[in-house]
């Protein structure tokens, strides 16, 4: 490890609060966008919620209706990315605060998250959905997280396995962390790339 990467893991460790995206970074990945996309009749290009919110009220409604329901099913079968429920777990016993922004439904990311077996680590305050905020990646969500906790984005890190977690990251002036891709599609966007919350895990008790 140079030494470089050694302040970049030590700076890692001295983080006290953390705020994860919950599908595919804390659960294994299952949702397939294009599908739902071809469901909801929504373009390839098109951002869903964004699409949705654009609706006539009636059509908005039916839409999110439909996904609701099929996020349900996906929340009830959700199962944990590698090392997820034990990097939580860790962080959890060491003090750490862990909250949750996705771009889930509230309830759904409740009964995700208790279908991993880890909902009792996160209050229900520190769990933002689409509807306490506005989607990333907007900053939203997360500087909601750190007005509550009463910190600076600095003293915070938006851990996510999308392009979007980052960018919320980057605008609310946190540090970002990108986990469960093998490469970094997007460069320079991310403080910290690991491969999984067990490389991520090993990093931070390595410091």
């Amino acid at each position: 490890m140079t030494a470089a990467a050694g302040n970049a893991v030590h700076a890692l460790s001295t983080i006290r609060h953390w705020v994860f995206d919950m599908d595919g970074t804390l659960t294994m990945a299952v949702h397939d966008f294009a599908a739902i996309r071809h469901a909801l009749q929504i373009a390839a290009e098109e951002d869903i919620l964004d699409h949705i919110a654009a609706l006539p009220e009636a059509a908005a409604q039916a839409k999110r209706a439909w996904l609701l329901d099929h996020e349900r099913a996906l929340a009830e079968d959700a199962l944990p990315a590698p090392g997820a429920v034990k990097l939580l777990r860790t962080l959890a016993a060491d003090g750490c605060r862990v909250g949750i922004l996705t771009r889930n439904d509230h309830a759904l990311a409740k009964l995700t998250l208790h279908a991993i077996g880890v909902g009792e680590l996160f209050d229900d305050a520190d769990i933002i959905g689409r509807d306490e905020a506005v989607p990333k990646p907007s900053p939203d969500g997360l500087q909601q997280h750190l007005r509550r906790w009463g910190i600076a984005a600095a003293g915070a890190v938006m851990v996510g396995d999308h392009a979007y977690d980052l960018e919320c990251g980057r605008a609310a002036g946190t540090h970002t962390v990108l986990v469960n891709l093998p490469e970094n599609p997007w460069p320079g966007r991310a403080d910290w790339h690991f491969a999984d919350c067990r490389a991520l895990l090993a990093a931070w008790q390595a410091a």
